[in-house]
């Protein structure tokens, strides 16, 4: 990246010029943005009602659970995966019975901080998780990326990325040929694009290349990352969130860079696995927005989790349409770490830790974008994936600080959902919309 310039004009409105070798000669992005929220639809009729309700909670045997990353639904399989730190390993739910199945182990589990008091995210593990067919890929802590044979639950493969903190969150193509997954705490951060096994009986998993955007974008030394990354088959290109980029607007803070002034908002990065000597074909800078995660919705719209710990202050998320880069805001609802759609009941669910009153459960309408719903959940709870098939949301929930210490929850909202002192993952369902009741 040679040149980024990027005019700020006032919170959510703003049209920015980026140019770069790895570009075109200059991609011109003019996005005007509507903060929305809870109320009425564009013509003045009311959203549809939510619908999601608690539904059980599912026990995890081991460990009370103190840390979990990321987790997955593979409708086909009707199964769930969640990265559990606490018990080293991979939990696997039937999301058909909505049973515990069993637990992958050997990962390195959860790792303290130098003074022991708290977890270092930067080096625990399992982080990210994806799944295609038979096979699931995880991240853990220790850089590496670890293939598991879901037919004979155990791990395959484990190759480095070539890093020293954890390999993090990761996205797979539509045909689960190629898996791109992300080092967010190297610094600078990176991506790394790998063959999967799609539908293969056998593994074959290597390395193809490392994918670090330009030095002006995001430049070594400040701590700034790469978060989740995700395929958008209306493009067909990787989409992945940047919670902050230099200059954006310009001036603004990052880092030690300008001290007082303004906090930088954070990017999209457009990639394009077959480009391999310029993959990151376009960044698109957000306006007040830090993202964590990334979905995919109808119509080639993407969900970002914009988060005050990235962007202080903000306290809306970004629906961004991946052709035109226009974008619309979802008002009162910040902090998402997992985002996921479900096109089943259309609706987008968040996994928000970092809202004015506590975590909670996001829902929001597919369609027009409108937050329909917030359900309270454990301290911490960032994270949620559901099965489009029984319409059913999954989210894991941190068992009582008395319990596991800090990082524990302090509210009781936790123990109220599991029924017990040890953190569970709990189920919530919606009906499908009328036309797919069928």
């Amino acid at each position: 990246m040679k040149e980024f310039v990027s005019k700020f004009w006032g919170p959510r409105q703003a049209c920015s010029t980026l140019t770069s070798a790895l570009l075109f000669a200059a991609l011109f992005i003019c996005a005007g943005a509507t903060t929305v929220a809870a109320g009425e639809n564009e013509d003045g009729s009311a959203p549809a009602p939510a619908k999601t309700q608690f539904l059980t909670a599912i026990a995890i045997p081991g460990n009370p659970i103190r840390s979990f990353d990321i987790s997955w639904v593979n409708p086909h399989r009707a199964e769930y995966y969640l990265a559990d730190r606490s018990n080293k390993g991979i939990d696997i739910v039937d999301t058909k019975h909505n049973t515990f199945k069993k637990t992958i182990g050997g990962f390195v589990g959860i790792k303290l901080n130098a003074a022991g008091t708290a977890v270092d995210n930067n080096h625990s593990g399992p982080d990210g998780v994806t799944s295609h067919g038979k096979w699931l890929y995880a991240g853990d802590g220790d850089s590496t990326l670890k293939v598991i044979d879901l037919e004979s639950g155990t791990i395959v493969a484990t190759l480095s990325t070539g890093g020293t903190t954890r390999l993090d969150e990761m996205a797979l193509t539509t045909d689960g040929k190629l898996l791109l997954a992300v080092n967010n705490a190297e610094d600078p951060p990176f991506a790394t694009l790998f063959t999967a096994n799609g539908d293969d009986e056998s593994n074959s998993v290597t390395v193809v290349t490392k994918i670090m955007a330009d030095a002006a974008v995001i430049p070594a030394g400040a701590g700034l990352s790469i978060e989740q990354p995700t395929w958008d088959a209306a493009i067909d290109r990787f989409v992945a969130s940047v919670p902050t980029i230099a200059n954006n607007p310009t001036g603004c803070s990052y880092g030690s860079v300008n001290p007082g002034a303004p906090p930088c908002s954070g990017a999209v990065l457009i990639i394009d696995p077959t480009n391999l000597l310029a993959p990151v074909e376009k960044v698109v800078p957000l306006v007040h927005c830090g993202p964590n995660g990334a979905t995919v919705g109808p119509n080639a719209n993407v969900m970002f989790g914009c988060t005050p710990n990235n962007q202080p202050g903000d306290n809306e998320t970004t629906v961004l349409n991946s052709n035109s880069f226009h974008y619309v805001d979802v008002g009162n609802l910040t902090g998402s770490d997992e985002v996921w759609y479900n096109k089943g009941s259309n609706r987008y669910y968040t996994g928000s830790s970092a809202m004015p009153g506590g975590a909670v459960l996001g829902v929001v309408d597919g369609t027009t974008n409108f937050l329909l719903q917030t359900i309270p959940q454990s301290s911490a709870s960032h994270s949620v994936a559901a099965d489009s098939f029984r319409n059913e949301i999954y989210v894991p929930q941190v068992a009582p600080k008395s319990v596991v210490g800090p990082g524990g929850d302090v509210t009781t909202v936790g123990a109220a959902l599991c029924g017990s002192m040890n953190g569970c993952v709990a189920v919530f369902s919606e009906p499908p919309p009328k036309d797919q009741e069928d």
